[in-house]
């Protein structure tokens, strides 16, 4: 499986590093912002460039000072010119070591895929269920022999029905298998890795170096290139999107707008000021400007709406 983006994929990442350059110069118009919307909802492959080009402005804004002064914005370069220089010269390397093929190649023609905003019930031949989250994709492959998902983005949650022949029922990700021994469970992927969450019974993990590890109900635990994280309690955030919530427990606030936003277009960002301002309750996930205003209410925090699509959360007046 090749690495290197095709001429149409190339093409989407210089396009969002030009968007990127725009519309974090603080002087964005709305009909500009109009426009970007228009062009990130008309091609699939403009929203994954987009949020590779997210992902590597997050990346960017990670590294020491030090060393971003030095290496990258010490020839007076500014922090957008840098990421669209590192999109065109390296001619979407970077994007495609952040997950660009599984997304592009898998994802856009996986057998079930929900939409932004979108939360999808299916179920399948044998009477299992799943439930889609928000911008999520999953492939199904029933043999003789085995019942097998493969996870490629968002979170999906399963229902296992009992099968006459035994076969196994497992879920694949990037980062390893989980194979359910007849339960209720979820499981979501993103750019840090996988997660599983054990509703009722149990399941058994395996990631690429062999190690294994059983979960029994109310338990979950995060999987990757790190291996297999420590085993942890569910708390009530695991599948509130069942339900039409996002819940925060002594959330930072910048982490619940990064989940809000997956059921919303456009942006939605916060004031580094507020940023890690610890937020817990319940927010629609069905109606994220009522979660937003719910935020306003409850919180020291000012919602500024310059589009639908370019929102941000600024500290109160």
């Amino acid at each position: 499986m090749s690495g290197t983006p095709n001429a149409a994929q190339r093409q989407a990442i210089r396009e969002a590093a030009r968007w990127y350059a725009q519309l974090s110069s603080g002087t964005a118009s709305a009909e500009q912002q109009a426009r970007w919307q228009a062009w990130h909802d008309s091609d699939p492959l403009h929203r994954i460039a987009w949020q590779r080009m997210e992902a590597v402005s997050d990346s960017l804004a990670g590294l020491p000072a030090r060393l971003a002064s030095s290496t990258l914005l010490g020839a007076g370069h500014t922090r957008r010119q840098v990421l669209y220089g590192l999109a065109v010269l390296l001619g979407g390397g970077l994007f495609g070591t952040l997950g660009w093929r599984s997304e592009t190649r898998h994802a856009w023609a996986a057998d079930y895929r929900s939409a932004i905003g979108e939360r999808r019930t299916v179920v399948l031949a044998d009477g299992s269920q799943l439930m889609l989250d928000t911008d999520s994709a999953v492939d199904v492959a029933y043999t003789a022999g085995q019942r097998r998902l493969t996870l490629h983005r968002g979170q999906v949650l399963v229902t296992t029905a009992h099968d006459a022949t035994a076969r196994p029922f497992m879920v694949d990700t990037r980062d390893g298998r989980v194979l359910a021994l007849g339960t209720r469970f979820t499981v979501s992927i993103d750019d840090h890795g996988s997660e599983v969450a054990v509703l009722e019974k149990a399941v058994q993990v395996t990631t690429g170096n062999a190690r294994t590890l059983r979960l029994d109900a109310g338990q979950r635990v995060t999987f990757g290139l790190h291996g297999i994280g420590p085993l942890r309690s569910n708390d009530a955030s695991v599948a509130a999107w069942e339900h039409g919530s996002v819940v925060a427990i002594d959330t930072p606030l910048a982490e619940l707008l990064a989940q809000l936003s997956r059921y919303r277009p456009g942006l939605l960002h916060c004031d580094p000021a507020v940023a890690r301002m610890k937020i817990s309750g319940a927010f629609p996930i069905t109606d994220t400007e009522l979660a937003l205003t719910a935020l306003e209410s409850a919180f020291p925090l000012h919602v500024q709406r310059r589009t639908r699509y370019w929102v941000t959360v600024l500290p109160r007046p």
